[in-house]
């Protein structure tokens, strides 16, 4: 089996989900995020660790109702443990940051269902807070939309999550961290049975 370094040019699978108090990442709160760093050895990747944590609203931050009704999140309820979106992303980028250190890769990319929505949220915190060491490459991305759309014909997560044989749970969907679980188990399924037909140096 080869090294996940030389599988993706030197760049580390991560599967990121943030949930949201809308669409637009300068005026919406990030309210949720989950990040999920992928493992293995090529034609054997899966899931090797979560990272989730809720997100307490930049200040002005806009919080629009439907986005909140289709999450089911309640920005301001003291049980979510929500902590700032400085504390957020300095959570997630250290343990991504050791994890490409150890897999001898140079930089992660991340992996999303609509994965341009999940990185613009996530720049737009790490511009706000001046957060440094961004280990995402800036603007490239891995869709499991695409990839889904490829291999199993469906663009809805959980219809391409059942196509591969997996489970879909519909009361946890909308929760960053089990549609980041999924998405991951997606990525690694698809990406896992192309690598078994195929050899890579």
């Amino acid at each position: 089996m080869a090294a996940l370094a030389g599988r993706f040019r030197g760049f580390l699978p991560v599967v990121v989900d943030v949930e949201t108090a809308g669409f637009d990442p300068d005026r919406n709160a990030l309210l949720e995020v989950a990040a999920i760093i992928i493992g293995g050895e090529v034609g054997q990747l899966r899931p090797v660790a979560a990272h989730h944590f809720h997100v307490q609203p930049f200040a002005g931050a806009v919080l629009d109702p439907a986005a909140l009704a289709f999450t089911g999140i309640d920005p301001f309820q003291p049980l979510r443990g929500a902590i700032s979106e400085e504390e957020t992303l300095r959570g997630i980028f250290r343990p991504v940051r050791t994890a490409v250190k150890a897999a001898q890769c140079r930089r992660a990319i991340l992996v999303g269902h609509n994965a341009s929505f999940d990185l613009s949220f996530i720049k737009a915190a790490e511009k706000r807070t001046g957060v440094k060491n961004n280990p995402f490459h800036l603007f490239s991305t891995f869709d499991t939309v695409s990839l889904a759309g490829l291999a199993y014909g469906e663009t809805v997560l959980a219809k391409a999550v059942m196509a591969a044989g997996l489970d879909w749970d519909h009361t946890q969907a909308h929760s960053a961290l089990y549609d980041a679980r999924q998405t991951a188990e997606l990525f690694c399924r698809i990406v896992n049975r192309y690598d078994l037909n195929r050899e890579y140096p």
